[in-house]
C-alpha cells in the first residue's frame, strides 16, 4: 500500500541542523533534476519577479528568500518540514515506532522542488508552486511528470492500493494510469476545504496505525470502518480510480 500526501503550503524552517544531502533521498532517479531545480530556484528567488515566476504570493518575501539558501539552510524530516491541518492530524511524531517505520514505507509526499520524499528524508523549508513555469526549465508539472511515473510505479510494487489524499496540482504530476490506476483510490471528504485535509490526514494515521496488508482497494473499507464512515465506489470503466468517501467519527 501506498499513501500519497501533498506537501503543505506552510513550512517549518529549522534554525540548526545539517545541511541538504540530495545524496541522502529516497528515489535517487531523481537526483539529476532535483540539482537543476535548486539551483534555478535559487537564482530566479533572487529576482524583483520572483513571486511571478515561482507562482506565490507576492507577499511570501521571506518564505521566497529562503529558496536562495537551499543548499545552506537546516534541514529537517519532511513530517517536521510541513505543517498545516492535514499533518496535524496525521501527527506522525507521536505515533509509536511500529507505526512510524510504517508510515516511512507506506508515505509518499510529492514536492514541487524534490518530486516525491519520504517522512524521513531531510529538506529544508522552501516555497514553490508545481504550477511555475522556470527560466530554463519550463512547466514545472511537466518536468517531474517525465521523471516521476518510473519512480513511484516502483514504489507502488505489484499489488495493494494507491491511497490518494493529494489535491489536484500534485495529483497532475503523477496521476497513475492502467493497471495501477485500478488500484488507486482516491479520498475525498464532504464539506469543506479545511474539514477534508483534516478528514485525509486522519485516514493516513488511520492506515499506517494499522498493521494490516490490504491486497485490494475493497479492504480498506474494513481497515476504516472503526474510526470512518466510508463509502466505496467502483470505477465505472477500467483503468479509472476507486472513490472513497471518508467522515470521521466524533
Amino acid at each position: 500500500m501506498l499513501i500519497l500526501l501533498p506537501p503543505s503550503e506552510g513550512k517549518t524552517q529549522r534554525r540548526r541542523g545539517r545541511r541538504l544531502d540530495l545524496g541522502t533521498l529516497s528515489f535517487a532517479e531523481l537526483t539529476s533534476l532535483r540539482e537543476a531545480l535548486i539551483d534555478r530556484v535559487g537564482e530566479v528567488s533572487a529576482r524583483p519577479d520572483a513571486h511571478r515566476l515561482l507562482a506565490v504570493s507576492p507577499n511570501l518575501v521571506e518564505e521566497v528568500a529562503r529558496n536562495t539558501r537551499l543548499r545552506t539552510a537546516a534541514t529537517a524530516p519532511a513530517s517536521e518540514v510541513y505543517t498545516g491541518v492535514l499533518y496535524d492530524a496525521l501527527d506522525l511524531g507521536s505515533l509509536d515506532a511500529a507505526a512510524k517505520r510504517r508510515a516511512n514505507r507506506r508515505v509518499i509526499i510529492l514536492s514541487a522542488l524534490f518530486g516525491a520524499v519520504r517522512p524521513t528524508d531531510r529538506i529544508p523549508a522552501y516555497r514553490l508552486n508545481p504550477s511555475a513555469e522556470l527560466p530554463g526549465v519550463g512547466d514545472l508539472t511537466r518536468a517531474w511528470r517525465a521523471v516521476l511515473a518510473s519512480a513511484l510505479e516502483q514504489a507502488a510494487g505489484a499489488s495493494g492500493p494507491i491511497v490518494d489524499c493529494r489535491s489536484s496540482a500534485y495529483v497532475a504530476m503523477w496521476n497513475p494510469r492502467g493497471a495501477l490506476g485500478e488500484r488507486r483510490v482516491q479520498i475525498t471528504v464532504p464539506g469543506a476545504s479545511h474539514m477534508a485535509k483534516h478528514t485525509r490526514g486522519l485516514v493516513a494515521r488511520h492506515l499506517v496505525q494499522s498493521a494490516a496488508r490490504p491486497r485490494h482497494p475493497e479492504d480498506l473499507v474494513e481497515i476504516l470502518a472503526d474510526g470512518f464512515d466510508v463509502r466505496l465506489t467502483e470505477p465505472e470503466r477500467a483503468g479509472r480510480s476507486w472513490q472513497l468517501a471518508a467522515t470521521a467519527r466524533t
